[in-house]
């Protein structure tokens, strides 16, 4: 079965859905996206998971969309829950990595709609993150938000394709009006205090 081109691996659904893997099974677990068990391992009908699609589109108010999902790197606990706020305050959707490993990890497995980061981190930098970010989703806009800024890292940044650089102390409404033009979003009408 795992030949034939009409069925999907895990992997395969990933990509094909956008959803991360827990979510995958959350959904086989209920009965609702149809699997098939081959050993250890699920297997996905192709013309199934169109057909789910259609139905979980029809099921979907046109006038309901997703709120834009903004991925927050900070190994700082703080600086990442100022964020949430922020976001929150928006109407988006926080989500939190605490290093450049954990946020490339939910790059895979996630729709991510903005990439906000820091630049000094232990582990993988900022700089490094973004690169292998650029190589897993290329479209993702990334903002860059350090107190260590140099003139070689903003260089950098300039060419992996950032979209905006902030040095800290931030001020929200900046950060939220450039937030919004990357994700091609209104900007956003609140007071937000860092």
């Amino acid at each position: 079965m795992a030949e034939d081109p009409g069925y999907l691996t895990t992997e395969d659904v990933l990509d094909y859905l956008h959803i991360n893997v827990r979510t995958i099974y959350r959904l086989i677990s209920a009965g609702r996206l149809p699997a098939y068990r081959v050993g250890r391992q699920w297997r996905f009908r192709r013309r199934d998971l169109e057909h789910w699609l259609q139905t979980q589109r029809r099921a979907r108010p046109a006038h309901i969309s997703r709120r834009p999902r903004v991925l927050i790197v900070d190994d700082e606990g703080l600086v990442r829950d100022m964020f949430v706020k922020i976001v929150g305050a928006a109407d988006w959707e926080p989500v939190t990595a605490s290093d450049g490993n954990e946020a490339i990890d939910r790059i895979q497995t996630e729709k991510i709609d903005l990439l906000v980061t820091d630049l000094k981190m232990p582990g993988m930098d900022g700089l490094s993150m973004i690169r292998e970010a650029r190589r897993k989703a290329s479209h993702v806009p990334i903002i860059i938000i350090t107190g260590h800024s140099t003139e070689a890292s903003a260089i950098e940044a300039i060419n992996l394709g950032v979209t905006g650089y902030f040095l800290k102390p931030l001020r929200p409404q900046r950060f939220l009006a450039m937030a919004a033009r990357c994700m091609g979003q209104p900007e956003p009408q609140v007071a937000v205090e860092a």
